[in-house]
């Protein structure tokens, strides 16, 4: 928002739980008055790399609050305006691994399966209700440098930098793309084959975490 800022546009922050439903439509509503929204960024997430029996019921909840059902909420509050113009872009930010599994991540993997359809099952109702004028891009990151995680024992890929990515989406926008695969060629992979292939070399490489902000990891 600063760095917006100094370039001379108006922003407008909001420090929003998004696993309430509440807090969401409440921000939502703060937002409206400040005029209609024509672009959805659902950027939410969270993460808690761990064995399946390890995670703790909480954990589980709080992904798929924060990963799928803060989407349901925020497109809901925000999608009547943009059909009423039938206009606008509503980007849904999943991940690669919303193709493919990683153990020790079956939470989150889950999740991001479940927001790949999302974008899949909201871009056919829209098209089925005429509204060619909104459109719709799924954005599938491989590890992206927040402090969301800290390094990825992986050599499969290199951790990407937020502008990076940040560029992808805003080109991806700009050409209506559906799906955005960061970097570009893991999108050779979305054959059966090749990404079969390409999570098995992940699965033998045993890939984990350093840490999750705020969550040490409880893997050996």
């Amino acid at each position: 928002a600063t760095e917006c800022q100094k370039s001379g546009a108006i922003v407008h922050a909001f420090v929003v739980d998004c696993s309430s439903r509440e807090e969401i439509y409440s921000s939502v509503n703060q937002v409206r008055q400040s005029g209609d929204v024509t672009i959805v960024v659902n950027n939410a997430g969270a993460i808690y790399p761990a064995d399946l029996l390890s995670t703790k019921d909480e954990e589980i909840t709080k992904t798929f609050e924060v990963n799928i059902l803060g989407h349901f909420w925020i497109i809901k509050a925000l999608l009547p305006s943009m059909i009423k113009r039938n206009y606008g872009h509503i980007v849904t930010v999943a991940s690669v691994c919303g193709h493919g599994v990683i153990p020790y991540l079956i939470p989150y993997c889950s999740s991001k399966f479940v927001a790949v359809g999302f974008h899949r099952a909201l871009t056919a109702e829209l098209e089925t209700l005429g509204k060619t004028g909104i459109k719709t891009s799924c954005l599938c990151p491989v590890f992206v440098d927040t402090g969301f995680t800290k390094n990825p024992s992986t050599r499969l890929w290199p951790v990407l930098e937020t502008d990076e990515v940040a560029r992808s989406l805003i080109d991806g926008i700009l050409t209506n793309k559906k799906m955005i695969f960061v970097p570009s060629y893991i999108e050779i992979f979305k054959l059966n084959f090749f990404f079969s292939f390409f999570f098995f070399l992940i699965r033998i490489q045993n890939i984990q975490f350093e840490a999750v902000v705020g969550h040490k990891t409880r893997m050996k």
